[in-house]
């Protein structure tokens, strides 16, 4: 999949801006403030309906603009168009695939699959659990479908249950425990579906995991996430032990009025040579388990949709000693398409950029091309 072409209106610091790409690496750069993040998340916003960076639509339209409109052009077996348009007034965002208005996320996560590497990439490792949970959730969503709508579904069910609990803490009456029971047998079904989605994922994964680090830092430390689930108990039985600490539970979600029991609390534990990499790892190896990280994402997506993923990376090379930098820069070459932003390229001499690449300088709401 080839990202041909984008255009932004009003978007941020970008008034009026149509770039064409390259089909192999496009550098972005200029000093701070130049917009080059804000071209990334325009890619990111086509391929998912939503910003990486901001919170709401409204930040990131242009000051005193009421709107902002991002296009862009995907080739792929077949070419389409996508066009976004966001209207503070209205405070309505409208999303047309080929002319055609899509009225849920749903059905666009995954069809324009996209990997994002940035300096905040190292929550990931040095964050907390949901941090790691959304990591996963998000690779496995744009990978299956079925699996983000039970997600979606299963959230939804914690948020009425955790309503519900908080009646229920107030006054305990027979109908609100009755009804408790019933979204607590939602839960199971819900929740152990996605326990049992992301242990097949991280089975899967480890081997693309080892596969990228092995190529960046060579075969001396071995790389694994190892899923800490239900309270990190050895079962077989998920359903069953599921049910089991529910029930253990139940007269603490009562008196805390929240949910203590499902997968919004399991973790991943990241290791390296069977260390915890949070506990025992270096700066160093933080970096490239996070760079890692986006590249497993990358060939793992590639394989199990088909498609080529966007690939984006956010002023990773200043963060990164040299020799994991002219790794990861050689390593490139093997994905096709990306987007790169740099604030120097002079001063980044490994990255080579061939004929066929794009040198894109933004200078003072300008842009010129190498």
């Amino acid at each position: 999949m080839i990202l041909t072409s984008i255009s932004l209106r009003n978007f941020r610091i970008h008034r009026n801006k149509s770039v064409n790409l390259s089909e192999n690496l496009n550098y972005i750069v200029g000093g701070n403030g130049r917009g080059k993040t804000t071209i990334l998340d325009s890619i990111y916003y086509l391929c998912t309906t939503k910003s990486h960076y901001t919170k709401t639509d409204s930040d990131s339209v242009s000051f005193n603009e009421e709107e902002f409109e991002l296009s862009g052009n995907f080739k792929d077996l077949s070419e389409n168009r996508i066009r976004i348009i966001y209207s503070r007034k209205e405070n309505r965002k409208k999303y047309f695939l080929n002319n055609k208005k899509i009225t849920r996320s749903v059905d666009i996560i995954g069809k324009f699959p996209v990997v994002i590497l940035t300096p905040a990439d190292h929550s990931i490792t040095q964050g907390y659990p949901g941090d790691r949970r959304k990591f996963v959730d998000s690779v496995i969503s744009q990978a299956s479908n079925t699996y983000l709508k039970i997600l979606l579904d299963y959230n939804n069910m914690l948020r009425q249950r955790s309503s519900l609990l908080s009646q229920i803490k107030e006054r305990r009456e027979t109908s609100f425990l009755e009804e408790l029971n019933a979204w607590t047998t939602k839960l199971v079904q819900g929740g152990t579906e996605i326990i049992k989605h992301r242990k097949r994922f991280v089975a899967e994964f480890n081997s693309f995991i080892e596969d990228s680090y092995k190529v960046i830092m060579g075969s001396d430390e071995i790389p694994k996430i190892v899923y800490a689930f239900l309270d990190n108990k050895e079962t077989e039985d998920i359903e069953k032990e599921f049910v089991n600490m529910l029930s253990q539970k139940r007269e603490e979600e009562i008196r805390r009025g929240k949910n203590l029991v499902g997968p919004h609390r399991d973790d991943f534990v990241f290791e390296i040579n069977g260390l915890n990499l949070k506990t025992f790892g270096s700066q160093g190896q933080h970096k490239t388990f996070q760079v890692v990280l986006r590249f497993a994402q990358f060939f793992y997506l590639k394989k199990i949709t088909g498609k080529t993923p966007i690939f984006l990376l956010d002023d990773v090379f200043g963060e990164l000693d040299k020799k994991r930098s002219v790794k990861i820069s050689e390593y490139l070459r093997e994905v096709g398409q990306a987007f790169i932003t740099l604030t120097d390229f002079a001063n980044l001499s490994f990255l080579k950029k061939e004929k066929n690449d794009l040198l894109l300088e933004l200078k003072d709401g300008q842009r010129s091309y190498a």
